[in-house]
């Protein structure tokens, strides 16, 4: 620690024994907004028995995330059970050396060359959703994306091999899965982490019946020795300096962090994007405009297209400003250090809120207005570096990012190729629901327009 970093940071007042926590759980996103602008760039506050620290200047975040990452490792919540259930020490969790050897192994599965292969997978999967819709139906945009990012993530990690069996039993398992990262950090969610309580139970029936699939899928492919040029292929394939490669419970790990961290994410990214193209009728016709021009025979996006897909880029790239799926960073110091010139002491939570700082005035003109044309007109050229950071940052940043990105411009191009969307009549207002990720709280009810 620098010895001039004496400085306790601002605190944010809260409650003799709860801290902070009825207030943030009773509205997280009003909260972190107003830590950012009026407690400045570092402060801190106490959730129950815990002491965290909120870093809101971009300069900072970096220092947390790149230039002195080590003195970090993933936040306590990454560390529950049912998160050590379902990913056991895949990326998103595991530590050190273990995971510097796992991202190594890893990494030649995402990247940029070997996602484009995927890209017709994913224009194919966005065909075959809409493909039975019809104009002025009603339908939850929401699910349907759910269903189509664990279509696109199930047949890129298991090929074509995969049965409508299988395929079900994971959808099924991972909805009822999802079901406690739905929810706000409550104490309801403390204790179905550490009693058996009947959610609890629920869960860890639910992750068995996803490992049985995915370790007879593992065993099978193993056993074949055939490279399906999908995903599981490439982590079969991966070895280390040593020459060593994954045994079937790490290639487990990896699977279901692909599954969690890949899925759900993407559709919430497209299905806000759906949200505000409806609100935004200008940008949705400057969207259909290039749709027409590039994609002028009627076919889907492929990867070729994306070059000329600026404007569908930008409303993707806008959609998680406003509304990022990842709407924090979290990280716990290993040891003291100190940020901005304040004490953070080991043990310490430290949250960086990409939702607050995507909408920090310092940084974007008009932050809280849906506005496509920033990404593509030079507003955001000379954006600091982590004054938008929807896939986190740092040696931790999203191994996916690349694919996600691809996934959701082609996702969004296809479909809109064919429909536009309206906010169906009666229905309740669209709101987000902010809990692991930034969820929308009762769905996205719509009204299907043919193009």
């Amino acid at each position: 620690m620098s010895a001039n970093a004496s400085a306790a940071a601002p605190r944010v007042p809260g409650r003799l024994l709860t801290g902070v926590m009825p207030e943030f759980t009773r509205d997280s996103l009003a909260f972190v907004l107003k830590v950012a602008r009026e407690y400045g760039d570092v402060a801190r506050a106490r959730f129950l028995y815990l002491d965290a620290y909120f870093v809101s200047r971009p300069d900072l975040i970096e220092r947390v995330l790149v230039a002195e990452n080590r003195n970090f490792i993933k936040a306590r919540s990454l560390r529950s059970p049912f998160f050590s259930r379902i990913v056991g020490r895949g990326l998103l969790t595991s530590e050190g050396d273990f995971w510097r050897r796992q991202r190594r192994l890893a990494q030649p599965a995402f990247h940029r060359d070997r996602i484009s292969a995927y890209a017709d997978e994913m224009a194919d999967s966005a065909e075959r959703l809409v493909a039975g819709w019809r104009d002025g139906e009603t339908r939850d945009l929401h699910e349907d994306m759910q269903r189509l990012t664990m279509g696109i993530v199930t047949r890129t990690l298991f090929s074509a091999e995969i049965s409508d069996a299988d395929a079900e039993t994971i959808w099924e398992a991972l909805a009822e899965i999802a079901r406690p990262f739905s929810r706000q950090a409550t104490l309801k969610w403390i204790a179905d982490n550490r009693l058996p309580t009947p959610a609890r139970r629920r869960f860890f029936r639910s992750v068995a019946r996803l490992d049985e699939v995915v370790f007879r899928i593992i065993a099978a492919r193993r056993e074949s020795g055939e490279d399906r040029g999908d995903l599981l292929s490439m982590l079969l394939a991966a070895r280390d300096e040593e020459g060593r490669g994954m045994d079937d419970r790490q290639l487990r790990d990896e699977v279901m962090t692909i599954f969690l961290a890949g899925q759900e994410t993407t559709a919430l990214a497209l299905a806000w994007a759906w949200h505000l193209l409806a609100e935004n009728p200008e940008a949705e016709a400057a969207l259909h405009e290039e749709l027409d021009e590039v994609l002028e025979d009627g076919r889907g996006a492929r990867f070729a297209d994306l070059p000329r897909l600026r404007f569908a880029e930008a409303v993707v790239k806008e959609s998680m400003r406003l509304y990022p799926p990842a709407w924090g960073v979290g990280r716990e110091a290993v040891r003291d250090c100190e940020v901005g010139g304040y004490r953070i002491p080991r043990g310490a939570q430290v949250f960086m809120m990409a939702y607050a700082v995507h909408r920090d005035p310092r940084f974007f003109h008009d932050p809280e207005s849906f506005r496509p044309g920033r990404w593509t007109n030079g507003e955001t050229d000379d954006l600091p570096k982590f004054a938008y950071f929807p896939f986190g940052g740092g040696p931790r940043l999203c191994i996916g990012n690349s694919f996600a990105m691809i996934e959701t411009v082609v996702s969004l191009a296809t479909i809109a190729r064919r429909f536009r969307f309206r906010h169906a009549p009666g229905r309740a207002a669209v709101a987000p629901l902010p809990a692991m990720s930034l969820r929308l709280r009762d769905g996205l009810k719509v009204t299907v327009a043919a193009r």
